[in-house]
């Protein structure tokens, strides 16, 4: 199943399903074309924080002139990078490279911590696109990347939400501009699965029903431009599209 948040007609948040064959959102026996201008797709979840997890595909790693860690590379994103589904973003100005990164990313269901990775997926409502917009100019001169990752807009997820049971265990996670594919990977890739991410986080942070883990990003990073169209597509899941402005 497939969950999505939006506000209909009326300017009302309404919580409804999707149908990916019909491309269509359903709430109390009315139906929108997702792309309806009639109502807005919101972010699919509510989170007090994004854990997102740095250089997890061992391919992003070397293309970014690193190694893979020897644990997990956490990093936190606030409520305020939250974009959604056609959404504009507008990046930092006056910045030499802020690149796109797609990524498969985790809606938590239920408040959690000290979760084992046997049990991790009991946790999980299900998953979403993300793309992890980073400033290179000020990820690369600071430790806590607040500026490089935590600015407004730098977190654009959704479309939906889709249960575990949609999502193969090799999802490909995919991503393009202006139509073009610029990242190919998929959830095998992962260096360290969703079960060892949950419980490595949950020892050291409660997470609350609707937070967010961004997994990583596959290899194919790179700079975006002025009026760019973004694509991130999570095989199960769906597309998630918004639009960039550099000002």
């Amino acid at each position: 199943m497939h969950h999505v948040r939006f506000r209909d007609p009326a300017g009302s948040t309404r919580e409804g399903t999707y149908d990916p064959e019909r491309d269509t959102v359903a709430f109390a026996g009315e139906e929108y074309a997702l792309d309806d201008p009639a109502i807005d797709v919101l972010p699919p979840a509510q989170p007090t924080k994004i854990v997102c997890i740095g250089r997890n595909y061992a391919d992003h790693a070397a293309e970014r002139d690193s190694e893979v860690p020897d644990r997990p590379l956490l990093f936190l994103k606030p409520p305020n990078a939250l974009a959604g589904h056609g959404d504009e973003i507008t990046v930092p100005a006056a910045k030499a490279r802020v690149d796109w990164e797609a990524e498969l990313a985790v809606v938590v269901g239920e408040q959690c911590k000290d979760v084992r990775a046997e049990d991790a997926m009991d946790v999980v409502a299900g998953f979403t696109c993300m793309n992890d917009v980073s400033n290179r100019d000020d990820q690369d001169r600071e430790q806590n990347w607040v500026r490089g990752k935590a600015f407004d807009g730098a977190a654009p997820l959704g479309p939906v939400v889709a249960t575990p049971d949609e999502v193969p265990a090799d999802a490909s996670v995919e991503l393009r501009v202006n139509g073009e594919t610029k990242q190919s990977g998929d959830r095998s890739q992962l260096f360290f699965d969703v079960p060892t991410l949950i419980e490595e986080i949950t020892a050291y942070l409660t997470l609350e029903p609707g937070d967010v883990i961004s997994t990583g990003t596959p290899a194919g990073v790179g700079p975006l431009s002025d009026g760019d169209t973004v694509e991130v597509d999570v095989e199960g899941v769906g597309t998630l599209e918004h639009d960039v402005r550099v000002p």
